[in-house]
């Protein structure tokens, strides 16, 4: 979708392979003491698949942090914060808005949530307006409210599920 948002691979910590081996440069014949260029990085906008459990890991292990207005760090964090720092800790950027990050990845049907996806629900105004992380079965992780902290709920829930709007598989 022009003009759409998108989610952005952090740039990678160790040089991508070439795509082509065949045009990589030839060993030299004669040791040298320079040491060899680094390999050229992946071209921009390229990505990898990031392990879904692994980031619902990372979640996880934020629970108990409280609910902060415009928080995006540990010390406190609001919905879209929340998922934002996640992604951010797997090496992908995401948008700072929940109806920015409705528009990442790619749409995927509730049967056939996995764990990293992010789910999205309409609280506080029409369309999505609060975001989680999937963390498989009928489970997500999130900071829910300005009383709350991190924490697990679920899609089936009585509060929940009337108020899910869509969900997105990032990678």
């Amino acid at each position: 979708m022009p003009g759409a948002p998108t989610a952005r691979r952090a740039p990678a910590t160790a040089p991508a392979p070439p795509d082509d081996p065949a045009a990589a440069p030839a060993a030299p014949a004669t040791p040298s003491a320079t040491p060899a260029a680094p390999a050229p990085a992946a071209p921009r906008g390229s990505r990898t698949a990031f392990d879904g459990y692994a980031l619902a890991g990372t979640a996880l292990s934020l629970r108990g942090i409280p609910y902060r207005n415009g928080g995006s760090d540990p010390a406190g964090f609001d919905c879209s914060g929340f998922t934002q720092y996640v992604f951010a800790q797997h090496g992908v950027a995401l948008p700072r808005e929940v109806r920015e990050q409705f528009h990442v990845g790619k749409s995927v049907r509730p049967d056939d949530l996995v764990a990293g996806d992010i789910v999205f629900f309409t609280t506080t105004d029409p369309g999505p307006s609060h975001v989680a992380i999937s963390i498989g079965g009928d489970e997500f992780v999130h900071a829910p409210s300005s009383t709350g902290v991190v924490r697990v709920e679920h899609l089936s829930s009585s509060y929940w599920a009337p108020r899910f709007v869509g969900a997105r598989r990032v990678n």
